[in-house]
């Protein structure tokens, strides 16, 4: 038995898992964990004492603050050239189910309940075959005259990648025509397992995982700021998952791009994977944890509620989380991977979700400052 003194003692540490103590010790001091520490995070059997450090690290960061906000998921287009197996999204072009919105559809889909104040545009789809980068700059561009006041978080790094040999541009320069259009951020997705064996089994169709991280670090050097995803419980290891928690540590290191780690919890309903079993929460809670213990140069640990359930959410917010992401309105993504939450939530009920969870509700937008409200409309502090 070992136990670390704090000013408070009801925070003293404790564990039956020798494997832990190093870790705690490092965790106190503020020492950065290494590829072992991860690995014991992930095998320990004390999942409280994990939940225990993390929430430790994450109280330290933001005390008992829980950000939110109040955003909009717009997918222009399930149409996809990709193949992945671990997709439920992607249609091929002539395929039952497919569609891709005209811009007048797209603005309208932005404009249906925008007296909700949203203030962040959330923007990714497939890998059309025939769609022009145009259209998806003329997309932002039309949101951007329409809702000038919007952020418009848009286009992972495989979209980039993707929409940059289609048109014949290179990586930069298709990140600065983005930028001009309007695309102020760039969301996550796509990263899912930077291990090649893994990605050549679930998402061989991508950028491999070096090609995500460079595109992300020449994003964040152009201005950019983006969040960084992993996407476990499939047939990654361990390994695999501590691998990728450092490598995008250290592509942070370098830029400090990154603001937020989203962990995204796997789904293989209607998958060419659905034999996988579902993720648990044991899972969902440690993998929010690790995240937060070893990415200690990231900002922010967010628990994907529409993913891990609201349930979850809560229990995480004790986890290492500190956001819960929006009110998101429609998710198509996952829910057609057999995700069962509601596809969106009320302000009110985000708020309602943090405080019964014990900490402090603080809405804000994509750049993680302040939003005050005022009946149907919002200012950002400085």
């Amino acid at each position: 038995m070992s136990s670390l003194s704090h000013a408070r003692p009801r925070h003293s540490f404790q564990t039956d898992d020798p494997a832990l103590w190093p870790v705690a010790e490092k965790v106190r001091a503020g020492e950065r964990l290494n590829f072992d520490d991860g690995l014991a995070l992930y095998r320990s059997g004390d999942i409280l004492a994990v939940g225990w450090l993390a929430n430790s690290v994450r109280e330290r960061m933001h005390g008992d603050i829980a950000y939110f906000n109040v955003n909009r998921h717009i997918n222009p287009t399930n149409v996809c050239v990709a193949s992945c197996r671990l997709c439920a999204f992607g249609r091929k072009k002539g395929e039952a189910g497919t569609y891709t919105m005209a811009l007048e559809e797209a603005w309208r889909t932005a404009a249906e309940g925008i007296t909700d104040a949203v203030t962040e545009f959330h923007i990714v789809g497939g890998l059309h075959p025939d769609l022009p980068f145009e259209y998806f700059l003329d997309l932002v561009r039309g949101l951007k005259e329409r809702f000038p006041k919007v952020h418009v978080k848009a286009f992972t790094m495989v979209e980039v990648s993707f929409l940059a040999k289609r048109a014949k541009l290179t990586i930069a320069e298709t990140l600065l025509k983005m930028k001009d259009a309007g695309v102020d951020s760039m969301p996550g997705g796509g990263a899912e397992i930077f291990a090649d064996r893994i990605r050549h089994i679930i998402c061989d169709h991508k950028i491999d995982g070096g090609e995500w991280l460079e595109t992300a670090k020449l994003a964040h050097r152009m201005g950019f700021k983006s969040n960084a995803t992993m996407l476990y419980g499939h047939v990654e290891s361990d390994d695999d998952r501590v691998d990728h928690l450092l490598r995008l540590r250290a592509v942070q290191d370098e830029t400090a791009g990154f603001q937020t780690f989203i962990p995204l919890s796997f789904h293989p309903d209607h998958t060419a994977l659905a034999h996988i079993p579902k993720s648990t929460g044991m899972l969902d809670i440690r993998q929010i944890a690790v995240g937060r213990l070893l990415l200690d140069n990231f900002p922010h640990i967010k628990s994907y509620w529409q993913m891990v359930t609201p349930k979850l959410a809560q229990i995480s917010l004790r986890f290492g989380a500190d956001d819960i992401d929006g009110t998101v309105i429609e998710e198509k993504i996952y829910h057609d991977a057999g995700a069962t939450t509601p596809q969106g939530m009320r302000r009110a009920d985000l708020i309602r979700l943090i405080t019964e969870a014990g900490r402090v509700p603080f809405e804000r937008d994509t750049m993680y400052r302040a939003v005050t409200r005022s009946e149907d409309t919002f200012t950002v502090s400085a």
